[in-house]
Order: C-alpha cells, then sequence, then structure tokens
C-alpha cells in the first residue's frame, strides 16, 4: 500500500478508535423492558437511601492489538447513582436496588485520568472527549435516548462481612445479565458502604468491543469496574439483622477498626 494510503487508513483508524464509545458496540438482541430481574421493593419501604454525592461507578477501558499504540486508554465515570438498600432480617434476605442514568456518564475526566496512574497519563484532547461522550450516548451504542436507565439488581448475597459476594441482574440496553460481584462491606450505626472492584466483559452486558483494521487497533473485552456505594439509614440507627446489624465488634475493611 502506498505511504499515502497507509497514513490514511491511520487516520480512519484514529478517529474511529478515538471518537467511538471505548465499552463496544451492542450487539443485535431483542429488547427487554428496563425492569429488575427481581421486583423492586417500594422506594419509601427500604432501610437506606443510596447517596449519590458520595457514591461512584468507574469503568476502565483499555486498548489491545499491534498498533494499540495509536489510541488511548479511557476512564468512564458516573457520579449519579441512585436507589436503595434493605439489609432484610439476614443476608440471605438483603436486597439492594441500583439505577444509573445514562446521560450521566462522563469520559475521560481529567481528575479522574489522574487518579488511576501511568496507564491513563496520556492527555486527551478536547474534541476527542467530545467526540466519545457523543457516540457513547448515541443509537448505535448506549442509546441513552431509549434506554436512559441502566438498572441492577440484586438476585442474592453470600459470604461472611466484610468480604460479600453479590449475584445481581443487570439491564443495559435492551439486555439482561447476570453478574457475580465481590464486595467488602463497611458499616457505621447509620451508614453502609460496599466497595467493589472487578473485571467484567462487555460482552457479557451485550456490546461488541470496537476494532478496526482487522483487529490490529482494537478494545479489550474486559474492563475494569470499580463502584463505591454509599447508603444512610432512613432512622438514627441500624436495628435490622445480616448486612445491616450493627455489633460492638464491627470492623472496616482487613480487619481495621472503623
Amino acid at each position: 500500500m502506498p505511504s499515502n494510503k497507509l497514513t490514511a487508513a491511520l487516520l480512519i483508524a484514529l478517529w474511529l478508535l478515538g471518537c467511538s464509545l471505548p465499552a463496544g458496540r451492542r450487539t443485535e438482541a431483542p429488547a427487554v423492558a428496563q425492569a429488575p430481574r427481581a421486583a423492586a421493593a417500594p422506594h419509601a419501604a427500604a432501610d437506606y437511601r443510596i447517596d449519590s454525592a458520595r457514591s461512584e461507578l468507574r469503568v476502565l477501558v483499555y486498548r489491545a492489538g499491534p498498533m494499540a499504540f495509536l489510541g488511548h486508554d479511557h476512564v468512564i465515570v458516573n457520579r449519579a447513582l441512585a436507589g436503595w438498600v434493605d439489609p432484610g432480617p439476614g443476608i440471605g434476605a438483603a436486597s439492594i436496588h441500583l439505577e444509573i442514568p445514562v446521560a450521566e456518564f462522563a469520559v475521560d475526566d481529567a481528575a479522574a485520568r489522574l487518579a488511576e496512574g501511568p496507564d491513563f497519563a496520556e492527555e486527551v484532547a478536547d474534541d476527542a472527549i467530545r467526540g466519545t461522550q457523543h457516540n457513547m450516548l448515541g443509537e448505535a451504542l448506549l442509546d441513552a435516548q431509549a434506554f436512559p436507565m441502566i438498572v441492577v439488581q440484586s438476585i442474592g448475597f453470600e459470604g461472611t462481612e466484610p468480604a460479600l459476594t453479590a449475584t445481581v441482574s443487570i439491564t443495559a440496553v435492551g439486555h439482561e445479565s447476570t453478574q457475580v460481584v465481590p464486595f467488602n462491606l463497611v458499616r457505621t450505626a447509620t451508614q453502609l458502604t460496599a466497595r467493589a472492584d472487578f473485571n467484567l466483559a462487555q460482552s457479557s452486558l451485550g456490546l461488541t468491543p470496537i476494532s478496526v483494521m482487522m483487529g490490529a487497533l482494537r478494545v479489550q473485552d474486559e474492563m475494569r469496574v470499580k463502584i463505591e456505594i454509599v447508603a444512610d439509614s432512613r432512622s438514627s440507627g441500624i436495628e435490622s439483622g445480616g448486612i445491616g446489624k450493627r455489633r460492638d465488634d464491627d470492623r472496616g475493611p482487613l480487619g481495621s477498626d472503623e
């Protein structure tokens, strides 16, 4: 291929990767209603409300392929999480309902990239960020207008505090999947804080990672997901058992005192 054609091909590849959704394209699948797998409890009945101001979802998306050096990795953040937590009488009866507004996803926030270290040290141009944001929310990808909310509903919990595992149903862009998420739980008398850091395949959510130039430049299927959920009690103390039960010997993660 003449050098000018190769240059043009590289520029097109860079544009596709730089201005498209890092998390991938939607696969063709029958749309399903945006309802959780388990019936959601009435909002007023929940013991704890998720505090949007102190909760955050962060997704790290990585480039791949022989020509990965032409692209860059992405940090996608959502700080508008909402929902509720019901501790139930025990861990087997506990539940969580989480709503993630699609329009609130932000791509490559400078502070978020800085916090994630050297993999995200490269500066991303404003026009590339705007292009990625536009296409991420567009009809071909997350389709924020038709599917304004990603809904996460718990199916069950296992483990012993602080290390627990949640099985959850995730409904995103008309596709429902079941995922298993390990997390740590920290409790105070009036607050629950859950933190998780795990890998998640885009394909399991009904997305197909972007790939150009026969895979020479592509996005990894596996993403790293970090989430912190802070939920405040509606009462002055925690009286329920299981996840919400307060004990005199409560400790934070890794056995450290709160």
